[in-house]
C-alpha cells in the first residue's frame, strides 16, 4: 500500500528562507539615467559682462622742487659733518615760509678720488644732500628756492595732483561712469530682444592722478651770471593729467 510522503514543516520552513536569501543576495543592476534639467534651469536668465569708464584732464596743482647742495672735506667725517650742517641751516630758513613742505631728501658722502697715471689717489670726500620743497603756491615755492640759492642749487622740479583733487573729481567721474554703464547696460538688454535687465555684480576701478611727471633739470642748474643757483625766470608751468573711473559689472537679462 502506497504511503504519501510526510512533509515536515520545520524543512519546508527552512527551504523557504533559503530560497529568500538567495533572491536577497542576488546583485540588482539599475541602468542609471541622467536628471533632467529642472524647470529653474531651463528658463535661467542669461548675463552679460560690461565695462563703462568716465575721464578728464585735470591741471596739477602740487610743485615739488629739490634742491642739491654739495661739500668737500679731506676726510669721511667732516663731510658729512660739514653737509648736515648745512642742510640743517638751510631746512630751519626754508621752515618759515607759509604754505611750503619742506623735508631732507637724499644723502650721500663718498671719496673723491682722482685719477693718476698710475692709480686712483684719494683727494679727499665729497658730500651731497637734498632738500625738498613742495606747495601748491608756485609762486611761494619758486621764491623760496630762489632764497635758498646762495647754498642750494635745483636738482629737479616735478609736478603732481594732490589727493583731496583727485579724490573730488573722481566723485564727479563716478556719476558719469555710473550713467553710462546704466546706459549701455539698458542698450545691450534692448539689442538683444529684452525690456530690461538687473544688476549682479558691480567693481570699481580708477587711476590717475598720483604719479609725480618729473622736469629734469640737471645736476645742478645755473643762473644767468654763471652760478649755482635758481633764476626767477624759469616758468613753473604744471601740465594736466587724466583722471579716470571705470565701472565692470555683470547684469542679468530679463
Amino acid at each position: 500500500m502506497f504511503k504519501p510522503p510526510v512533509f515536515s514543516l520545520t524543512k519546508l520552513g527552512a527551504a523557504c528562507a533559503a530560497v529568500a536569501a538567495l533572491s536577497v543576495a542576488q546583485p540588482v543592476f539599475a541602468q542609471a539615467q541622467t536628471p533632467a534639467p529642472t524647470e529653474a534651469a531651463a528658463n535661467r536668465s542669461p548675463e552679460l559682462t560690461l565695462q563703462a569708464t568716465a575721464s578728464s584732464e585735470v591741471k596739477q596743482d602740487t610743485v615739488r622742487i629739490s634742491l642739491s647742495a654739495e661739500v668737500e672735506a679731506a676726510d669721511q667725517p667732516t663731510a658729512g659733518q660739514k653737509l648736515t650742517a648745512m642742510l640743517d641751516d638751510v631746512a630751519k630758513r626754508a621752515r618759515d615760509t607759509k604754505g611750503v613742505d619742506v623735508r631732507t631728501g637724499g644723502f650721500n658722502v663718498w671719496p673723491n678720488s682722482s685719477s693718476g697715471s698710475k692709480a686712483s689717489k684719494n683727494a679727499g670726500w665729497r658730500g651731497q644732500g637734498e632738500i625738498i620743497l613742495e606747495s601748491k603756491d608756485f609762486a611761494a615755492a619758486a621764491a623760496l628756492a630762489s632764497k635758498l640759492s646762495d647754498k642750494t642749487a635745483i636738482s629737479n622740479i616735478s609736478f603732481s595732483l594732490s589727493r583731496e583733487v583727485r579724490e573730488a573729481e573722481e566723485r564727479k567721474l563716478l556719476k558719469e561712469a555710473a550713467q553710462a554703464f546704466k546706459d549701455r547696460a539698458l542698450a545691450a538688454s534692448n539689442a538683444f530682444g529684452f525690456s530690461g535687465y538687473r544688476l549682479s555684480k558691480l567693481e570699481l576701478g580708477g587711476s590717475g592722478g598720483v604719479t609725480p611727471m618729473p622736469r629734469m633739470m640737471g645736476a645742478m642748474a645755473k643762473d644767468a651770471s654763471g652760478g649755482a643757483g635758481f633764476s626767477a625766470d624759469v616758468p613753473l608751468e604744471a601740465g594736466d593729467v587724466t583722471v579716470s573711473i571705470s565701472v565692470n559689472g555683470t547684469i542679468v537679462l530679463q
